[in-house]
């Protein structure tokens, strides 16, 4: 089974920085591509950045310029640094990846969420 695993939400002032990381166990075959999604309130789920195995990345226009996803493919792990943080961006972040398996199918995994709060 394949889990991937959040850590790092929490409670910022607007203009500050959260470090979300997500890391993904189990036994499977590979992993392509990783990214966080964001659901707020009231709202669709929403795609905030993703990135390729060869490090290609992707941004919601949200986001640009103050997010940086990256990843450690060894350590099957994804980040996503969240600076110059706002209001806005408060939502449950949930990391996201396509995994293929040991018997070379493909599953999209969510993790559990963490909830990320920016307020004064």
């Amino acid at each position: 089974q394949v889990q991937l695993v959040e850590s790092g939400g929490g409670l910022v002032q607007p203009g500050g920085s959260l470090r979300l990381s997500c890391a993904a166990s189990g036994n499977f075959f590979s992993i392509y591509s990783m990214g966080w999604y964001r659901q707020a309130p009231g709202k669709q789920r929403e795609l905030v950045a993703s990135i390729l195995s060869g490090g290609r990345t992707n941004y919601a226009d949200s986001v640009k310029g103050r997010f940086t996803i990256s990843r450690d493919n060894a350590k099957n792990t994804v980040y996503l640094q969240m600076n110059s943080l706002k209001p806005e961006d408060t939502a449950v972040y949930y990391c996201n990846a396509p995994v293929e398996t040991l018997a070379r199918a493909v599953i999209n995994v969510w993790g559990q969420g963490t909830q990320v709060t920016v307020s004064s």
